[in-house]
């Protein structure tokens, strides 16, 4: 039996409304971000070291919260969308790095090149989340952490179901985003060793709520 949390999805989101939500994604975020998602993006990125690649860089709501003493930053985001308005954050925090045109499960790095990699929010609309923790893991080098802040399945059996439920409906409106996945448990089950704590992401719909913060090693 295939577990609904990692199927793949039979219809991608439409393109248009993909375009419709990369101008609605800041908005949309606001309260969340204020009510704690922008601390706990500060906390974990000042762990960030060397030469660091973020995944799935969406706006670049993260760009604010890395430390000077990076020494090089590589951001992938694969939708035109998103990547224009990556593009424009940038110009203003006038930090110097390079963004790929680059989906998370193909990115065009060579192995071991990279100190960190950093996932906020990204494992939940990867086609294949499996493929993509085995091109992070190809991609750290010897010592190298993943950090991470995902949403995850709920522990309630009730939320969970709510989950189960919305999946499709809430994918589509969310540029792809599946919120019942076990994302911890499927970075244990290819390899990583987690170190994580749950939070809460207030100011969100409840089926996004439930989070998984921390860092991973292989």
């Amino acid at each position: 039996m295939t577990d609904t949390a990692t199927a793949p999805s039979t219809k991608p989101p439409s393109a248009v409304w993909l375009q419709v939500f990369a101008r609605l994604y800041d908005p949309f975020l606001w309260f969340g971000e204020a009510a704690g998602m922008r601390r706990r993006r500060r906390e974990l990125l000042a762990d960030a070291r060397g030469r660091v690649v973020e995944i799935g860089a969406g706006t670049g709501l993260n760009l604010a919260h890395y430390p000077d003493d990076v020494t090089e930053l590589i951001l992938t985001e694969p939708e035109p969308g998103m990547r224009r308005k990556l593009a424009r954050r940038l110009q203003r925090h006038g930090r110097t790095t390079r963004i790929l045109d680059a989906p998370a499960q193909r990115l065009p790095l060579a192995d071991a090149s990279a100190d960190t990699v950093v996932s906020t929010l990204v494992l939940c609309t990867v086609d294949d989340p499996h493929a993509t923790l085995r091109e992070i893991a190809r991609v750290l080098r010897p010592g190298g952490r993943l950090l991470f802040i995902e949403h995850v399945r709920a522990d309630s059996p009730f939320l969970a179901k709510c989950q189960d439920a919305l999946r499709e409906p809430w994918r589509h409106f969310a540029g792809g985003c599946v919120c019942n996945r076990s994302t911890v448990e499927t970075m244990r089950s290819c390899g990583f060793t987690v170190t994580a704590h749950d939070a809460v992401w207030r100011g969100m719909p409840s089926v996004v709520r439930p989070l998984s913060i921390g860092y991973a090693t292989r």
